[in-house]
């Protein structure tokens, strides 16, 4: 069976979620009201709807650092995560965490980065040199 995540949040302005998600991030808009977008955010669905963005706080422990929380984000092939962190980069993204490795060695070694979007909304973007090793504990 395959199946999309579906995940719905606020923004405070929709142009520029446009231009962040869609630009920035490359994802195509879908659907789209005065007071919501529908993005494909990389084969899964993100609906930004008008409203007061959620509180986070970096309470979340991993490797050795906090991170936001709640977040939300993407696991990538590691060629597409290196070409996103350029590409983020490039831009002059603030980094909450900048792009690095973590668990170097063991099971689920990884590339990892989080970021803001322009509402405070934390994003991590992972990078797996083989998604087989996603889970691997």
């Amino acid at each position: 069976m395959r199946s999309l995540f579906h995940f719905a949040f606020n923004v405070t302005d929709l142009n520029t979620a446009r231009h962040f998600y869609g630009d920035l991030l490359g994802c195509t808009e879908g659907r789209s009201t005065e007071t919501w977008v529908d993005f494909d955010f990389y084969d899964h669905q993100i609906s930004l709807h008008l409203g007061e963005p959620l509180k986070t706080q970096n309470t979340g422990h991993v490797d050795g650092k906090l991170v936001p929380m709640p977040h939300f984000g993407l696991v990538l092939n590691l060629p597409d995560w290196q070409a996103m962190a350029e590409r983020l980069k490039a831009a002059g993204t603030a980094f909450v965490l900048e792009p690095h490795l973590r668990f170097a060695g063991q099971p689920g070694e990884q590339w990892t980065m989080f970021f803001l979007d322009p509402f405070g909304n934390p994003l991590e973007i992972k990078g797996f040199a083989n998604l087989e090793t996603v889970y691997g504990a």
